[in-house]
């Protein structure tokens, strides 16, 4: 299922909408190299499969993208298309040749990604993080740029402090993003590997995974020290907390005075929260 972004590419990037000045001129297919800085890793048999199908009925309806290398050309945009093309028996695709930077061209292939392919989360997660670093913005603004909630781009994010493997799982599908922030909530990280295991073996789906952890994290708090419960009203208040900075919050109310804990896991993740807070 395609994920919507809202404003999307041409927001960020309205360089990288096509322009009444381009050309379309014909290239070798055996000229293109994929592009060093495409977000996906991997590409379905049965989609290239479904493309190749429609190329040979129709033809290669959309050109590609690419810019000039020293080796012939470099895809910014379109390596589904060219893959397919290759197997449906071409020897040439339509092209637009563009002149753009690395940076740039590592911009418009993860925004077109996004826009316009089923990424996995992870490669969606990997693809916030790698714009907030290569743009040099807080994830407010680029959540605010691409139509998405501060709190989906915190919450994607996230996911890349799992352990390696278990994004792994996430990434070939044995677990879901559902999975992995449940897992993320898990008090004892030393087993959080485990319970992974635990939920794919079981086949586990999402509520399953929470009321699991939940249940492990209140043991956890029991074998530490009796604590008592939290009323309705401050497991509400922690909740809309939680939901709004797109993080782990913590009311812990005294008889004379409180305090509230909220959970970062980086500086960037520190600073988006503090740049929410100073508003």
């Amino acid at each position: 299922m395609q994920r919507g972004l809202g404003k999307g590419i041409n927001a960020l990037f309205p360089e990288a909408e096509k322009d009444s000045k381009d050309n379309v001129q014909e290239i070798e297919l055996s000229h293109c190299r994929p592009n060093p800085y495409q977000p996906r890793k991997s590409f379905q048999a049965d989609s290239i499969e479904e493309l190749k199908d429609s190329i040979k009925e129709y033809g290669v309806i959309q050109p590609i993208i690419v810019r000039k290398s020293l080796k012939g050309f470099e895809i910014v945009v379109g390596e589904r298309r060219c893959r397919a093309a290759k197997e449906a028996g071409l020897e040439t695709i339509p092209a637009i040749v563009r002149e753009l930077t690395d940076e740039r061209m590592m911009e418009i292939a993860l925004l077109e990604n996004l826009q316009r392919e089923n990424l996995t989360p992870i490669e969606e997660a990997q693809a916030y993080a790698n714009l907030v670093d290569r743009l040099n913005i807080t994830q407010h603004v680029l959540a605010e740029r691409l139509g998405k909630s501060r709190s989906h781009i915190a919450n994607m994010i996230r996911l890349l402090s799992l352990p390696e493997e278990v994004i792994a799982h996430i990434n070939n599908g044995e677990l879901s993003m559902g999975h992995g922030r449940a897992l993320l909530g898990l008090k004892e990280q030393e087993a959080m590997l485990a319970v992974a295991n635990k939920i794919r073996n079981e086949k586990l789906n999402v509520r399953q995974a929470e009321k699991l952890i939940i249940a492990m994290n209140e043991k956890q708090v029991k074998q530490q020290k009796k604590k008592p419960k939290k009323d309705v009203f401050i497991q509400e208040r922690e909740t809309v907390l939680r939901d709004t900075l797109g993080t782990a919050v913590h009311i812990h109310k005294g008889k004379k005075k409180g305090k509230i804990e909220i959970e970062f896991y980086n500086d960037d993740d520190l600073n988006r929260i503090l740049e929410y807070l100073e508003k």
